[in-house]
C-alpha cells in the first residue's frame, strides 16, 4: 500500500480537500503525527518552566533550529484544511483545539453522547492567563469548538455566528469537564448552551447561534 501523505503538498493548502488515502493509513500517520505533537507540546511547557542557564537555552534553541530545518524539508504549502476520504473518514491535523498534529491543541478529545458532546482536558502552563488560571480567551475558543461540533451532528456543517461568554470564576490549570448540548433549532439556526467545569462546579458558561451555510438543507425546527 503505497501512501499519498509524501505528495499531501500537491493537492492545494487548506479547505476541504478529498483525498483517497485508505483509513487504515490515515489512522497509522495520525499516530505518528500525534506522537510528534505530544512530545513538541511537552517542549512547550518545558520551555515556559524552565531555569536552566542562558548557555543551555542556547544550546538547545540551536539544536532545535536543526530538527525544524529536518521537518520542512516535505511540507504543505499552506494550512492543512481538513482532509476526508471515500469512507468519510475526516482528520484535521492543523485545529488549534483538537489537531493531532498540532502542539498548540491541549489536544481536546470530544465525545458524543446521548445529551451532546462532552470533553475531559487538561491544561497546563502553555494556557495560562492570570496567575494559576486559563485565559479567558482559551476558554471561549475550548467552548466554541465543542459548541460547534455539537451543533454539526448528523455530518451537517455549521458555523459560529454568536457566542456569549458568562465567566462565573476563575478556571483553574488542570483537569477540566466540558460540556455542551443544543437546546433548540430554527430553520438553519442551532442554539447551543455549553459549560466549563472543575472540581468544585461551573466556572464558565456559554450560549451560541451556530448557522447552516446557506444552500445547505434547512433543519427541522
Amino acid at each position: 500500500m503505497t501512501s499519498r501523505f509524501p505528495d499531501a503538498g500537491a493537492v492545494g493548502a487548506g479547505g476541504f480537500v478529498r483525498d483517497d488515502t485508505p483509513t487504515p493509513e490515515v489512522d497509522r500517520r495520525e499516530a505518528v503525527m500525534a506522537s510528534l505533537a505530544g512530545t513538541v507540546r511537552e517542549l512547550v511547557d518545558a520551555t515556559i518552566r524552565t531555569t536552566v542557564a542562558d548557555d543551555e537555552v542556547h544550546r538547545v534553541r540551536d539544536e532545535l533550529a536543526l530538527l525544524v530545518d529536518r521537518l520542512r524539508a516535505a511540507q504543505l504549502p499552506g494550512p492543512a484544511g481538513i482532509r476526508y476520504n471515500a469512507e468519510f473518514r475526516a482528520w484535521n491535523w492543523g485545529n488549534a483545539v483538537v489537531g493531532a498534529a498540532n502542539a498548540i491543541a491541549p489536544p481536546l478529545e470530544v465525545v458524543h453522547d446521548a445529551s451532546g458532546c462532552h470533553a475531559d482536558v487538561v491544561l497546563g502552563a502553555a494556557y495560562e492567563g492570570p496567575p494559576g488560571l486559563v485565559h479567558g480567551g482559551v476558554s471561549a475558543m475550548l467552548l466554541d469548538h465543542i459548541m460547534g461540533v455539537t451543533a454539526s451532528a448528523m455530518r451537517r456543517t455549521t458555523f459560529t455566528g454568536t457566542l456569549t461568554m458568562r465567566y462565573r470564576r476563575g478556571t483553574p490549570l488542570g483537569p477540566l469537564r466540558l460540556e455542551a448540548r443544543i437546546v433548540r433549532e430554527e430553520g438553519r439556526k442551532v442554539f447551543v448552551v455549553a459549560s466549563i467545569s472543575d472540581a468544585e462546579g461551573v466556572t464558565v458558561e456559554a450560549d451560541g447561534v451556530f448557522i447552516q451555510p446557506a444552500g445547505t438543507p434547512a433543519v427541522d425546527g
